[in-house]
């Protein structure tokens, strides 16, 4: 019996972002074929840096960025790794955190708590529900 993973093929952040832009006159329709046409996994670390270029490279406000990913993680053909993970990240970036900072306390939930030196970190953090995040 094949693994859930076996019949998917895992993508780069360069075909998300292409995907998602429509920017490139080859590589975009390219990976439109790609994404549209198969089932393909995207793990946490491309939707972490795919977050990261839409925001720096691209100039996408945050709101634009959240509608987007979301988007993706909303077609048929896509597995996103961790999608509950990724999504409640995508709520509280949605709320004014950084989305890095999110999907580490998102990935970390299993933790006894989060250290980190960011105050404004811990205070969005404990805004948010998570009150285990404290200053190193």
């Amino acid at each position: 019996m094949p693994k859930r993973g076996d019949a998917m093929l895992a993508i780069d952040t360069n075909v998300v972002v292409r995907y998602l832009t429509n920017d490139h006159p080859e590589q975009s329709p390219r990976s439109r074929r790609l994404i549209d046409g198969q089932a393909v996994f995207v793990a946490v670390t491309v939707i972490l840096e795919a977050e990261w270029v839409l925001r720096s490279a691209y100039g996408y406000n945050q709101a634009e960025v959240v509608n987007a990913l979301r988007a993706l993680g909303g077609l048929s053909t896509v597995e996103m790794e961790d999608a509950t993970v990724v999504s409640s990240a995508l709520d509280l970036a949605e709320e004014g955190m950084d989305f890095a900072d999110a999907l580490h306390l998102g990935k970390s939930a299993h933790c006894s708590g989060f250290a980190t030196f960011d105050r404004k970190l811990v205070k969005a953090a404990r805004a948010a529900g998570h009150g285990g995040v404290q200053e190193a």
